[in-house]
């Protein structure tokens, strides 16, 4: 009997569980907090952790880690459910694109036109990601983009996993070497009471390099698996993914996009760039996201005259076909509910704060960018672990003659470093689950890459703490 490693729901219950476990371990502690008006939530304060009465959580707040992951069950206040319900929708607006014809035909010409240059995909469409990312975060917004995405890349010659590191690796690049992220810089920088735009050149020298290396890294393993097929990681899973992603998708020089195909494209195209604009300029989330992609999806049904009960039945078959996603999503986030409810969040960062006093300036710039490291497993939001470390980190730094702008790069490479691969981030497991790309496959993928772009940014902070 051959060892199975377990699926992706089974790795993030039990990790649920250990949490769950240290919890009775981990000295439970609080920081007193503040609110803060320019970032409009409370922070901590330096100096003032205490430990606190203990919250132990037990089997029955394990059972309930993956609901809360969705909404708090005492104040029914959301957490994951709008990204579980927007994964929904976009599934079923993708289900109704899909059964037009329009994306397998669309699919089908590009690849002829690119016929001999398909591998020049990869370094534009990771640029676009990467752009996405360091500009305004794009992150859970990236899930609508696997199911259009991996078709290509399997009509190319690739595999699901190509498409996923193009995503996963770009948009996460682009975060890691943010350079006016909002989600993380901006944050991270007001949290640390500096312009935003101090320290941006080593952010963009640190994007640049870890996107090159990423282009060349995937690349290297596209050409690979061209040429042999059989060396794909994901090889054994090959006739299911072929079955989800291109069971009608096949390159034919004689294909024909009609008018309504174009039309479609057209308004699929149009879909997404407004989803980049409302997200990076007027401050849409979930919400308004979901109902771009169900308007969307109407106007599709009615241009290609789909009628009331195949269009229902297309949404409705699209949408569960993403469920398993959505699931994930919130067991995922269960993971960091448990942590929070059990105190151990202010803990981990009080031990930070005690191991990093009195530091040398290249010795510090690193010991803090490994405890961003940890922190990141724990609150893989950028958003919410720069408000929650940022004010107790980044006044440290003054005593090791270090810049404050160096710990807001730190953290955020190491926030968007963990985020390539950890498992309590939804963006990972969701995307992962879409591509169908079991998570220990994944790793055995990217842990290269990681030492080499743990390098690049070790590297990089080094030298600018060595000339400040």
């Amino acid at each position: 009997m051959t060892f199975k490693f377990p699926t992706a729901y089974t790795i993030l219950f039990l990790l649920i569980a250990l949490v769950a476990a240290g919890t009775w371990i981990v000295p439970a502690g609080k920081y007193d907090r503040v609110e803060s008006v320019a970032l409009g939530k409370e922070v901590p304060v330096p100096g003032t952790y205490q430990q606190v009465e203990a919250n132990p959580q037990g089997a029955v707040d394990v059972l309930l880690a993956p609901v809360a992951g969705f909404y708090d069950p005492d104040s029914y206040e959301a957490a994951a459910i709008d990204v579980a319900l927007f994964v929904l929708i976009i599934g079923g607006f993708l289900g109704v694109v899909t059964n037009t014809g329009a994306i397998d035909t669309g699919i089908s010409r590009a690849m002829v036109k690119f016929k001999g240059r398909e591998k020049w995909m990869i370094p534009i469409l990771m640029a676009l990601f990467a752009l996405g990312g360091s500009t305004y975060g794009m992150a859970e917004e990236s899930l609508a983009f696997y199911a259009l995405l991996i078709p290509i890349m399997i009509a190319a010659g690739y595999d699901s996993l190509v498409a996923a590191a193009v995503i996963l690796l770009g948009a996460g690049i682009g975060c890691l070497g943010s350079t006016i992220n909002p989600f993380a810089t901006v944050i991270a920088a007001n949290a640390a009471d500096i312009p935003f735009t101090q320290g941006i050149g080593l952010r963009f020298f640190i994007l640049v390099s870890g996107w090159l290396a990423c282009v060349i890294y995937v690349m290297r393993y596209a050409e690979k698996i061209n040429k042999d097929p059989s060396l794909s990681i994901v090889a054994d899973h090959k006739n299911e993914i072929e079955a989800q992603f291109s069971k009608e998708i096949h390159v034919d020089d004689e294909s024909i996009l009609t008018i309504p195909h174009k039309i479609v494209l057209v308004i699929f195209a149009l879909t997404f760039a407004v989803m980049i604009w409302g997200v990076s300029s007027q401050g849409w989330w979930m919400a308004k996201m979901g109902a771009l992609f169900i308007a969307s999806s109407i106007l599709i049904g009615f241009v290609t005259r789909m009628g009331e009960k195949s269009f229902t039945e297309v949404f409705i078959n699209g949408a569960r076909d993403l469920l398993g996603v959505a699931i994930i999503i919130g067991i995922a986030r269960g993971i960091v509910v448990v942590m929070d409810a059990g105190n151990m969040t202010d803990t981990i960062l009080h031990l930070g704060e005690e191991k990093l006093s009195g530091l040398s300036s290249i010795i510090f710039i690193n010991a803090m960018f490994g405890i961003e490291i940890i922190m990141s497993f724990f609150v893989p939001s950028s958003s919410g672990l720069a408000v929650l470390s940022m004010p107790i980190m980044a006044p440290l730094a003054d005593f090791s003659g270090v810049g404050r702008e160096l710990v807001v790069t730190a953290f955020q490479s190491a926030n968007g470093l963990v985020n390539l691969f950890n498992p309590t981030f939804a963006v990972v497991m969701g995307g992962l689950a879409i591509a169908k790309v079991p998570y220990e496959r994944w790793l055995r993928f990217v842990w290269p890459l990681l030492l080499i772009l743990c390098l690049i940014i070790m590297g990089s902070l080094s030298v600018a703490a060595f000339i400040a």
